[in-house]
């Protein structure tokens, strides 16, 4: 099995003794919420444990974020997905002559590799499925939900970050229960709460008494961004507010278009691609978000510890997610709506204090960067210590 290595990171724990290698199967490595969360998780543990790094779709900029002393590898395997046998076969080829104690699939488009793990040869397997894309935003394809039932029956874990995902593990996909845990994303608590820098957006001059509504999201269909631009669109006109988009993708040219017929360009700033989203997330009054899909998103926690109020749609566990009072503003995906929800929340200064104060708050006590990883090294050590007891 043939694969083009981009990058190696190989050294040795201080300890000098060989840590478990783990085998991440990401549909892309690129710069996305599941890749950068796995990335952080990676730095913290550090020489606990070795990692190879597969990117199938050639995408490896999360490597970036990868530690410089942590012992890595990442991987581009020449694996074409229009020839379903020969793919399966150099899936076990690939995973014949890679060493590895740990076999880790995110998400659909690695679920081939959980299928041909199944069978030969047999490695501790978990999977961690995060979400979906807009194909799959509000019903499930059935074809999808067989394979998941049939390539999953067997992996040690499923993990999922949603209670939402957790029924649809349990009802839907027919999964074993025992074999399917629910492991909620964390926050780094200090690094998101720690004070903005204006000059994360130079674009950005403040006019007095104007409501800052922002967003940070890859520009993706399912992001739909567009329908944050027709709710601000929709906001009183006497409401003195401008938008600020934090995210770069193949939506930019319509939604700049979108904007422009909207008679709102001069008011909305799309400020691209920010490495420091901790930099950017106090400088919005309101955080908003315009999903068709969403489970767990790393960036509605990030908003929370940054002391935001939020006004979202309700997808996944969005809803559950925030404090309680800030749930009146979490609502349909309708244009209407979700303008209603931003009109309320920019022309109510100490409801925002208020709001951003207790999600905050609820941050801190549920969502915590240090409690997800601890679940996480219980969830690595369980799988590996039962792999050493198989005769």
């Amino acid at each position: 099995m043939s694969a083009s290595a981009v990058m190696v990171r190989d050294t040795t724990p201080a300890s000098g003794i060989a840590a478990p290698v783990f085998l991440h199967v990401f549909p892309s490595f690129g710069i996305g919420g599941v890749p950068i969360r796995i990335a952080t998780i990676a730095n913290h543990f550090g020489a606990r444990y070795r990692h190879v790094f597969v990117a199938l779709d050639g995408d490896t900029r999360c490597a970036d974020r990868l530690a410089p002393e942590l012992a890595a590898q990442i991987v581009v395997p020449k694996i074409e997905k229009h020839r379903p046998l020969a793919t399966l076969a150099r899936i076990r080829g690939f995973l014949g002559v890679t060493p590895h104690d740990l076999l880790l699939t995110y998400n659909w488009g690695s679920v081939e590799w959980a299928l041909v793990n199944r069978f030969t040869p047999r490695r501790p397997h978990i999977h961690f499925e995060s979400g979906f894309g807009p194909e799959e935003a509000t019903s499930q394809i059935r074809r999808r939900v067989l394979m998941r039932r049939f390539a999953l029956a067997r992996s040690s874990r499923i993990v999922v970050p949603s209670r939402v995902l957790m029924r649809l593990a349990l009802d839907v996909w027919k999964l074993d229960p025992r074999r399917v845990s629910y492991i909620p994303n964390g926050v780094d608590l200090a690094r998101f709460s720690a004070p903005p820098d204006p000059r994360a957006l130079p674009a950005l001059v403040r006019a007095p008494g104007e409501v800052i509504i922002g967003t940070v999201a890859p520009l993706r269909r399912e992001k739909n961004v567009a329908r944050l631009v027709r709710a601000f669109a929709l906001m009183p006109s006497d409401q003195p507010a401008r938008l600020v988009i934090v995210g770069d993708g193949p939506e930019q040219p319509a939604l700049d278009a979108l904007a422009a017929q909207l008679g709102v360009a001069d008011r909305t700033i799309f400020a691209g691609y920010v490495a420091a989203p901790e930099k950017v997330n106090g400088l919005f009054d309101v955080f908003a978000m315009s999903s068709d899909t969403e489970q767990m998103p790393n960036t509605l926690l990030q908003a929370m510890a940054a002391g935001r109020a939020v006004a979202a749609t309700d997808v996944g566990d969005v809803r559950d997610i925030l404090d309680e009072e800030n749930r009146p503003f979490v609502v349909p995906c309708d244009d209407a709506a979700l303008g209603a929800a931003l009109g309320r929340l920019a022309g109510d200064a100490a409801a925002r204090a208020r709001l951003g104060a207790i999600n905050q708050a609820r941050a801190r006590e549920t969502y915590g960067f240090d409690r997800m990883c601890a679940a996480y090294q219980d969830l690595f050590e369980t799988s590996l210590n039962r792999a050493a007891r198989r005769p």
